[in-house]
């Protein structure tokens, strides 16, 4: 017989909803000791809590975790997308408005890169949106060095292999060239490092602007450099299908219809 799994849910994943850390980080603070369940040091994150448990961590009581909530983020070029930087670089959470709770992003832009970036304060949701599964179309303005020609783009749209990594197709439109440049609409449905760039250069073309304008749903619009604008919260539930807690609400299973059963070829149905 099968064991039903205990109840609750992984206390890693409890401190990342909480805003104490990411679901990584908080396991690394269960393995330091920092984390204790109804006065008991805990040395494993394999463990399930309830509402019911008490958790501190350094000594200190653990709050109730938030609902989950989503912002649009418009990242300025020049902005590491990381917590800290091993160069010193300014990250975009040192942009961030001070009355924000702690967020994780959404996938990432790189230093150069510009645009809407999603910011979510529930780890479960930051994975369920990086998922290539997910299949959300994100969309991008490109500025690219040169007067290319539509046929150009036709290895994009077929998919390419660029330093043995297979990128999936991209959409691309040549929307017009302006002087010695030309501006580009690219949609993809997954983001690997640098993919649109090393695509570009693959083919012999040098990006010189990157702008992300839509991440799925969601779109860029007229929200200024370094603004952030939370999405509401009923309108997050009915695009990522969840619950009034912020959980994944269960599908609920239809009804099988009946089928009626076709006649044989050949053959008359019955009176």
């Amino acid at each position: 017989m099968t064991q039903s799994p205990p109840p609750g849910e992984r206390i890693a994943k409890i401190l990342a909803r909480a805003g104490v850390a990411s679901r990584r980080e908080a396991e690394r603070m269960i393995e330091a000791g920092r984390v204790a369940v109804n006065g008991k040091t805990i040395d494993s994150p394999a463990l399930n809590v309830t509402p019911k448990d008490r958790i501190t961590v350094d000594g200190k009581p653990v709050s109730e975790p938030e609902p989950a909530r989503l912002w649009l983020y418009h990242k300025p070029p020049g902005l590491v997308t990381t917590t800290r930087d091993e160069k010193g670089r300014a990250t975009i959470f040192d942009d961030l408005p001070e009355d924000m709770p702690r967020v994780m992003s959404v996938g990432r832009l790189d230093l150069n890169s510009e645009g809407l970036l999603l910011l979510t304060n529930d780890g479960g949701i930051k994975r369920r949106l990086e998922l290539p599964s997910t299949g959300w179309l994100r969309k991008y303005r490109v500025r690219i060095k040169g007067t290319p020609k539509d046929e150009d783009f036709a290895p994009l749209r077929k998919g390419l292999v660029v330093d043995g990594e297979r990128f999936q197709p991209m959409i691309v439109s040549l929307d017009r060239q302006q002087g010695a440049n030309a501006w580009l609409t690219v949609g993809l449905r997954e983001g690997r490092n640098r993919e649109i760039r090393r695509a570009m250069e693959d083919i012999g073309f040098a990006v010189n602007r990157l702008i992300r304008v839509s991440y799925g749903p969601f779109q860029l619009g007229n929200l200024k450099a370094g603004e952030v604008e939370e999405i509401r919260r009923r309108v997050l539930r009915e695009q990522l299908g969840l619950d009034a807690d912020g959980k994944p609400a269960e599908a609920q299973k239809r009804p099988a219809r009946p089928q009626r059963k076709r006649p044989q070829a050949g053959k008359k149905p019955r009176p």
